[in-house]
Order: C-alpha cells, then structure tokens, then sequence
C-alpha cells in the first residue's frame, strides 16, 4: 500500500490539529509516548514534529506533506509549495501576532528608538529582516523561551506571539508595533507534487481540512413549512442565506433547509415557530465543501 508521509505540529498546534483532523473525517491518536501518532486512514504515515523545524523537512522531502504556520516557513526560508490556508490556531480561529513589545512604562515609543539597543525573540530571521527595512541597527539575540519575561531585564524588546494579548498585558507589556500575521498553511513538498498519487491524495486531504474549518460555527436547520406560512418565514431566515425548499407528499406543505451561523439560529427559532414553521431540527456539520 502507497503511503503519504505526513509531517503532524507537535506542540501548540498539536491538540487543535487532531481535533481539525476529527472534524475531517481523519481519526488521528497520538500516544502519550511516541511521535508517531495512529491514523484511520491508512494511506497517511504520520510523525510529529515542531512547527518551527516543518518546512525545511517537508522541502529535503523527509516528508510528502505538512502543516506549520505561515511565520515558521518565512523564518526557515524553506522552498516549498503552499497547498492551502487553514486558518485555525491554538485557542482559537484567528491569526496569531508577533509583535515588538517594551514594558510598560519604557522610554521607547517607536521602532526607531531601538537604534543600538537589544531585541529578544524565537523568529530571528523575520525580525533582523524587520529592522534592516526600517534601517534600525540592533542586536536580535535568539530566545530559548520566557521571552516576555526578558523585557526591560534582560533586553531592551522582544518579538513574540499572541493570540489575544492577554499574556502581554499580564506581564504589563506594551506593543509597539506589530511585525507578523501568521495563519496555519497545509504545505507539501514540491517534488512529491508531480507524483499523480500523493499529489491527489494531498488534494483531497487540504479539501476535507478546509470543508471541516467552513463547517466551524454553522448547523444546519431544517424545518416543515404550510404553503401559506413560506413568505413569513422566508422573511424571518437571513438575506444572504438562500434555503432549499422541497415538495413534501403531504399537500400544501414545504420542506425548507438552510446552513446558518450557531449564534443566528438561536435567535431566530421562535420567530420562525410564530412564522408558522413547524418540526424545526437542528443539527450540527463537520464538513461544508464549497
């Protein structure tokens, strides 16, 4: 049996992941010991592996495929070929930030008052790449993790990630200026692209991913609706949402389907029981494919 060597995010992104991968339609198990998770499709081989080391070995080919932020492949530099965007994170389903942040009471007001002075932070490369477009000399010095905590102490800035801000602000850090947006991306490597199979396979996977992130927040309602009722309750559903409406075997009577926001529905239920809508389901989706 062929198989695609899969590359899995071990660390943040790991958890996130397998449940994106659930949601897929991919049973994925990881051991609480090994770094080679099981999955229910068989034609997938995983490992897991850092996000920050992904791309370099999906493009030497150690594997077929990947999933990895945006930031981590413009860090490495790595020549691989980007098969779509996910963009989910590790609470949440936005992007994630790296920002440059001083404490809260520093001098320093702008990217130009760091001329001379210390910036901490994981992603090298994009930083120095940073300052040098802003003609600003300073010393990035690698950091091995607690990066907040060297601002104002250890250095005079630092780079790093967040999600909502809260832990920056808890550490009572102020950002000056935000460097990168980075999202999660489904790369593979290029050679493994002109074999038909794993190419397919990779194609199908990103289609099934991104059908699973569609779905995120969205149920589906279905309901039964008197010809006479089906003006009033069209004008209760969403603008944009066009239902489909089917003939049911009893005279006169409608079925009528929509896909719609989770927070919407809620709200608008009773209307549409008062609109004359009766049986109302709702149900919940793994995969919308557009």
């Amino acid at each position: 049996m062929r198989k695609l060597k899969l590359g899995f995010p071990k660390g943040s992104l790991q958890d996130s992941t397998a449940e994106l991968f659930k949601k897929a339609g991919i049973k994925v198990s990881i051991p609480e010991r090994s770094y080679f998770p099981q999955c229910s499709d068989e034609e997938i081989e995983l490992m897991l592996i850092r996000s920050q080391e992904m791309a370099r070995y999906v493009e030497d080919g150690s594997f077929d495929a990947g999933l990895t932020g945006y930031d981590w492949i413009c860090e490495s530099g790595a020549k691989v070929q980007e098969i779509c965007e996910l963009q989910y994170a590790k609470s949440g389903f936005k992007p994630v930030k790296w920002v440059l942040a001083v404490p809260e009471n520093s001098a320093i007001k702008n990217v130009k008052d760091l001329e001379g002075k210390t910036v901490a932070t994981e992603l090298v490369s994009c930083v120095k790449k940073f300052f040098a477009e802003n003609k600003v000399n300073v010393l990035v010095e690698f950091s091995w993790g607690a990066t907040e905590a060297k601002a104002g102490r250890l250095t005079d800035a630092i780079v790093d990630v967040t999600e909502t801000g809260s832990s920056l602000k808890a550490n009572h850090l102020r950002v000056v200026e935000e460097i990168l947006t980075s999202t999660t991306r489904f790369i593979a490597n290029k050679k493994a692209l002109e074999d038909a199979w794993k190419k397919e396979k990779i194609e199908n996977i990103a289609l099934l991913l991104k059908g699973a992130l569609n779905a995120e927040g969205m149920v589906g309602l279905k309901m039964n609706v008197p010809q006479k009722s089906i003006d009033d309750v069209m004008q209760v559903l969403p603008a944009l949402k066009k239902p489909t409406i089917s003939q049911l075997s009893e005279k006169d009577w409608f079925a009528v389907e929509v896909i719609l926001e989770e927070k919407t529905v809620k709200k608008i239920i009773p209307a549409l029981k008062r609109a004359g809508a009766e049986g109302i389901i709702e149900y919940p989706l793994n995969k919308i494919i557009y």
